[in-house]
């Protein structure tokens, strides 16, 4: 840590986000303007389709600690929010969700945390709703639980990207050149000394979640896939298995063939073919995304593109 008064950036993407965006950054400055450190603003317009952009260039007009990136199309919560990382060179680094289910409340109580205790960054860790709906809840541990068990990964339920990060960390981030951003994969992949802030999540400002059970599930690819094979040791060990279990019925083959007993019908063959045919498509599939993210990443295109910035 900086041994003068740290700098500390606000950093948030937003993606339509314009009913709540300015009353998020109002209140946000309330707190932050009680608190006796530096601190910046970094909007990152991840392709908005509504007055997101209009409101944050307004914002930034009023205020020289405000920048901001406006991509040229959506690329998605994660990569925005690695654009941020990039694009902020401060001693912390706070990452918040524009619609205010992350408290800012709890900034000093993170900041409090990263400095008392002398970690590197600090997470958090959301409290059950109980208001939550049924399907929400659901999605969530099941996300978590096959991410924890087909990957190298160890989440617990309720992580999510409201965290405080220095900036050691905020370097190694920016190091990286993978291509399927998971942050919250990546911070743990890193290790380095941490600390963990549980927290209620709010009520939404406005607006709803962006986060539809596709993007939860893609999500959850980029998370197995970028960090675990252990999807292509399944693969085999599905193979190996069912190899297996076609030996067992080779005896009852050759009972048919010395009985000249026959099969009528062609169901059962039918059924059979399908079901493995079936199961070469999903080993196929399990390969593909592999071999997918190699032609990508060897592309080397790049993860975003900056329509227009002000930093």
């Amino acid at each position: 840590m900086s041994s003068t008064q740290p700098t500390i950036c606000i950093l948030t993407a937003a993606y339509n986000e314009g009913e709540s965006l300015a009353f998020f950054y109002e209140t946000v400055k309330k707190v932050t303007d009680t608190l006796p450190y530096s601190f910046s603003f970094c909007f990152v317009n991840d392709g908005s389709k509504d007055n997101t952009l209009d409101i944050i260039r307004r914002i930034a007009s009023e205020n020289e600690a405000v920048k901001y990136l406006s991509f040229s199309k959506n690329f998605g919560q994660q990569v925005a929010l690695k654009a941020g990382i990039d694009a902020t060179h401060t001693d912390a680094i706070i990452m918040m969700d524009s619609d205010l289910q992350h408290s800012p409340d709890l900034i000093p109580e993170l900041i409090s945390v990263w400095q008392t205790k002398n970690v590197n960054m600090v997470n958090t860790l959301r409290e059950e709703d109980e208001e939550l709906g049924w399907f929400k809840k659901t999605s969530s541990a099941a996300f978590y639980k096959i991410l924890n068990r087909v990957s190298d990964l160890q989440l617990e339920p309720g992580q999510a990207d409201f965290r405080l990060i220095d900036r050691k960390v905020a370097q190694t981030l920016r190091e990286s050149k993978e291509h399927d951003v998971f942050l919250r994969g990546m911070i743990y992949w890193i290790g380095y000394d941490h600390a963990t802030v549980r927290y209620k999540a709010q009520k939404r400002f406005a607006g709803t979640s962006k986060y539809t059970f596709s993007k939860m599930m893609g999500l959850a690819l980029a998370g197995i896939t970028s960090f675990s094979v252990k999807p292509l040791y399944s693969a085999i060990y599905i193979g190996f298995t069912f190899a297996f279990l076609s030996f067992l019925y080779l005896p009852y083959v050759l009972y048919s063939y010395f009985t000249g007993s026959t099969v009528s019908g062609w169901s059962s063959v039918l059924i059979t073919i399908a079901f493995f045919g079936g199961l070469n498509l999903i080993i196929m599939g399990v390969l593909g995304i592999y071999i997918g993210k190699i032609l990508i990443q060897n592309k080397q295109r790049p993860l975003y593109i900056v329509q227009e910035q002000k930093l």
